[in-house]
């Protein structure tokens, strides 16, 4: 089990924030085709209606970051889980509930009745389709901009 994050709001400017959502974008572009990757890159994240949290191991000399999620405002109540990842090195830890619970805790703190999520029906993904379905997310319809895709999959979470 992982040890406990610590969460912070980013602004997406640390360099290592930078690297590891450098290294997402590279990961989505090797296993998708251009026209399905939906990852944003950190300009996109430090737009308007973003909100960006990063999870840091609590080591107090040199804290290391693990993961990276992002909600994106889509309407009053639903919002879209954007940009969730953890490192290679944190996988199977644990992390990933860790922020998935950080991140659903923000969502309602926001007013959240819904979270969607699009992510890719690769191998590569099968993973974290699993993972999104332990945790109560059905497969929904495209939803805000996207449309119908064949390397997309779209979930939803409605929210208590």
């Amino acid at each position: 089990m992982a040890s406990p994050l610590i969460f912070k709001r980013d602004p997406v400017t640390d360099d290592r924030v930078l690297a590891f959502l450098e290294e997402h974008l590279e990961d989505m572009r090797r296993v998708s085709p251009p026209e399905s990757v939906h990852a944003l890159d950190p300009e996109q994240l430090r737009a308007p209606g973003l909100h960006v949290w990063t999870g840091w191991t609590a080591a107090e000399a040199q804290p290391a970051l693990v993961a990276t999620c992002a909600l994106k405002v889509l309407d009053a109540g639903h919002l879209e889980l954007k940009s969730m990842r953890v490192g290679a090195a944190h996988r199977g830890s644990g992390a990933a509930q860790q922020v998935l619970d950080h991140v659903l805790a923000q969502a309602r703190a926001l007013g959240a009745t819904r979270i969607s999520l699009e992510t890719g029906t690769e191998a590569f993904f099968a993973p974290a389709r699993r993972f999104y379905e332990r945790n109560g997310f059905v497969a929904c319809a495209p939803f805000g901009s996207y449309q119908p895709d064949p390397n997309s999959c779209f979930m939803r979470l409605e929210l208590p």
